[in-house]
């Protein structure tokens, strides 16, 4: 799952609100192209670090208060201080020092896509209702409105649905309209802004449409926008679908620029939460 939401993110970030003309000419999954802003390479973002601290989180075992979510958040970030935040949510990180001091900074009435992009591991717990909780909480440390929590239930129920439910991709609809957690744009097919509603139908989209992590990787980035935010929800919920070709290129695992949290600290995290899937 992290493994693969981590390729995801840093093969779309080469390609975030970059030119047609560079998403037609280099979207072909032989390598990873550098972002038009940070000049990165082969990297993941703020999608990817915060799915991390999700994951940490719910290993941890801890209490799921806002302290606790706010500090997991901050820790990972001061750990590894990385970009693909936003400009603000970026300084912001920079300069605090603990959870508690960014709840007390933030302002949390975005309708942006940031607490789904980092919902897809919360699919790994087994209580819907506890899922659910979760979910809205998490949401609302950062983006405290009606259709960015919507956004992050919708996103974990779907990687639940697919790894609990053992679902099909044809269902997927059906369960989140019985789950009170569907109305997303299913055809999507334009570029994507960074608003929760079209990243999410975006997402969705292109999950229903594919079915090999090669074709959706393509079909997300193809899109077009908010590229690395699109592939990393899609992606990291299709891990979770049995009628997924899960096979990531080669090319992408070898070039993949990322060592103290690269690929084998993304996969003992996947494995342990495996391990906590299955309890």
């Amino acid at each position: 799952m992290l493994k693969e939401i981590a390729i995801a993110d840093a093969y779309g970030a080469g390609f975030e609100f970059s030119s047609k003309e560079k998403v037609s000419k280099h979207n072909d999954l032989t390598n990873y192209v550098e972002h038009d802003l940070y000049g990165m390479r082969g990297k993941y973002t703020d999608d990817t670090q915060m799915s991390i601290a999700v994951s940490e989180l719910i290993l941890s075992k801890s209490e799921w208060s806002e302290r606790n979510i706010a500090s997991k958040f901050v820790e990972c970030f001061k750990r590894d201080p990385r970009k693909g935040y936003s400009k603000g949510f970026y300084s912001l990180l920079k300069e605090v020092e603990s959870g508690t001091e960014l709840l007390n900074k933030l302002r949390s009435n975005s309708d942006r896509n940031g607490a789904a992009m980092r919902a897809v591991p919360l699919g790994v717990i087994k209580d819907k209702n506890e899922l659910l909780t979760k979910a809205k909480a998490q949401a609302a440390i950062t983006h405290d409105t009606d259709i960015a929590i919507k956004s992050s239930c919708a996103v974990a129920l779907a990687a639940h649905f697919g790894l609990h439910y053992r679902g099909t991709l044809e269902q997927l609809e059906l369960f989140l309209e019985s789950e009170s957690f569907s109305g997303w744009n299913y055809g999507w097919c334009g570029e994507v802004s960074v608003k929760a509603f079209e990243t999410v139908s975006a997402a969705f989209s292109c999950l229903l449409s594919c079915r090999s992590l090669k074709d959706l990787l393509k079909k997300c980035v193809a899109l077009g926008g908010d590229t690395d935010s699109v592939a990393s929800i899609a992606v990291g919920v299709a891990t979770c679908f049995d009628e997924y070709d899960k096979k990531i290129p080669h090319n992408l695992i070898e070039s993949f620029d990322e060592t103290l949290f690269g690929i084998e600290f993304l996969e003992s995290l996947d494995n342990r939460l495996l391990e906590y899937t299955v309890k």
